[in-house]
Formats: structure tokens, C-alpha cells, sequence
């Protein structure tokens, strides 16, 4: 009975150290796994997400249409010249067009990763060009 207790031996400092690396290395592997499908799932949300987009921005252009059509038979039904309801179409597509730039212009004032950027280079955040006056004084 002893030479079999005595044929077994314990687990040495490197099975144990074999079996934590290749605990680790599953371990690794499986949130990699777990990253990779998470990546996958994102993307094909972000696909459906732009997908709709699109067609939401295709009935908005095709209701807009239809909104300024409707606008020039009105206007011809009471009397207006085909060229000045034209034109006022017109001058409404570019007041539209000319207001979507003006919105889109504030949203160009910080560049993409802008904070990412100044954390990278060890700026201080209260001292960038969004904040001139510097840190808030303390009371």
C-alpha cells in the first residue's frame, strides 16, 4: 500500500507553472474569441444601422421633393408665373442646403480622436484651444 502512495508523487513548482500557462493561454485565447465575435456582432449592427440610414435619408429627400412639387402647383394655382415658383423652390432648396452647412461647420471644430490626441502628446486638457482662458480659478 505504501509503494503505491509512494509512486505517486506530488506536483512539482513546474507541472504547476505548466498548467498556469496553459490555464493562461486558453484563458487568453477565449476573451480573444470573445473580442473577435463582439468586433463581428458590432459590425454588422453598424451595417444595418447605415443601411437604414440610407433609406431614411432616400424618403426624406423623396418627401422633401414631393413637399417643394407641391409647393410650386400651389403657387401656379394662385397665379404665379411657372419661373417665380421655380425660383422660390429654388431659393428654398439653397436656404435648406445653405443651413445643413452652417450646422455642419460646428461640428467640424473638433477633429476626430482630438482627445485621444491630446491625452497621447501629455497635454493638459484645460489648456487646449477648446478651453483659451485656461484652468477655473479656485474660490
Amino acid at each position: 500500500m505504501e509503494s503505491r502512495a509512494g509512486a505517486r508523487r506530488q506536483a512539482g513548482l513546474g507541472d504547476l507553472l505548466r498548467l498556469f500557462l496553459a490555464e493562461s493561454r486558453a484563458l487568453v485565447s477565449d476573451y480573444a474569441e470573445l473580442a473577435v465575435l463582439d468586433a463581428r456582432r458590432a459590425a454588422m449592427r453598424l451595417a444595418w444601422i447605415l443601411a437604414c440610414v440610407l433609406i431614411a435619408a432616400v424618403l426624406v429627400a423623396t418627401a422633401w421633393m414631393g413637399g417643394v412639387a407641391a409647393l410650386i402647383v400651389w403657387m401656379l394655382g394662385t397665379g404665379m408665373p411657372w419661373e417665380g415658383a421655380i425660383a422660390i423652390a429654388a431659393l428654398l432648396n439653397l436656404a435648406g442646403a445653405g443651413a445643413l452647412i452652417f450646422w455642419m461647420r460646428h461640428l467640424l471644430v473638433e477633429m476626430p480622436f482630438a482627445a485621444l490626441l491630446r491625452q497621447l502628446r501629455g497635454e493638459d486638457p484645460l489648456l487646449s484651444r477648446d478651453n483659451p482662458a485656461g484652468p477655473p480659478l479656485a474660490h
